[in-house]
């Protein structure tokens, strides 16, 4: 793309419109070592963006309140669609046609890192149509029928996800659906890179990931 990360016109979506069904609540409004899940998100986004648009519940919740931004960087909202695919759509709505890289982050990740936000946008200003930031799996697995999984070509995908713009905006156009973006990418006929996430990029859904989550916010506290 030729730009730096300095002079690129960087905006990130984050995705904040679901009811938190699994988690019994919208978990992107609960408290966290102060501040919600989603002010997090948002605040973190901001280090490393011209503007973030923050997407919403339809529906809002009694207690959800306003999203804050710091004073230098541009902030929309809007409301979500029935889907995770439809509601990036419009988040995407609302990012400047000039924009460099959109890159798309999961409202109930709040610990995403400066250094993956770094990692995914330089990989994008090098070239790269589509980011993800992925860790190994760990884990044994096994398919249903009793089979291992070998594992050592296996990644878990994290947010944020980073994009040329307009790579982004053609692979949302046929209005598809799939659990995250780069796939629509891929389905479109995209590249995707993997670049290093982090394990403390965890998403929260369910109350024991809240529980995680606050005692990694407090180890970080303690550390600074």
């Amino acid at each position: 793309m030729g730009l730096t990360e300095q002079a690129a016109e960087v905006w990130v979506i984050i995705v904040a419109a679901g009811a938190g069904s699994r988690f019994g609540a919208p978990k992107q409004f609960i408290d966290l070592g102060g501040m919600r899940v989603v002010d997090h998100a948002v605040a973190t986004a901001a280090r490393h963006a011209t503007g973030v648009v923050v997407v919403l519940p339809a529906e809002p919740s009694p207690d959800q309140g306003p999203i804050v931004a710091p004073d230098d960087t541009k902030l929309a909202t809007t409301s979500g669609a029935t889907s995770r695919a439809g509601s990036v759509r419009r988040g995407l709505d609302l990012v400047p046609a000039d924009a460099d890289v959109v890159l798309v982050h999961d409202g109930a990740r709040p610990l995403a890192t400066d250094a993956i936000y770094e990692s995914v946008i330089s990989a994008v200003l090098s070239g790269a149509e589509a980011v993800v930031p992925a860790v190994a799996v760990t884990d044994t697995i096994r398919r249903r029928g009793g089979e291992v999984v070998d594992r050592s070509d296996l990644v878990a995908v994290q947010t944020p996800q980073g994009f040329r713009a307009e790579t982004l905006r053609s692979a949302h156009a046929a209005g598809g659906d799939a659990t995250d973006d780069a796939t629509l990418v891929e389905v479109a006929g995209g590249t995707v890179v993997v670049v290093d996430g982090d394990r403390r990029n965890i998403k929260i859904t369910s109350p024991l990931d809240l529980d995680i989550a606050a005692a990694l916010t407090l180890s970080e506290a303690n550390d600074d």
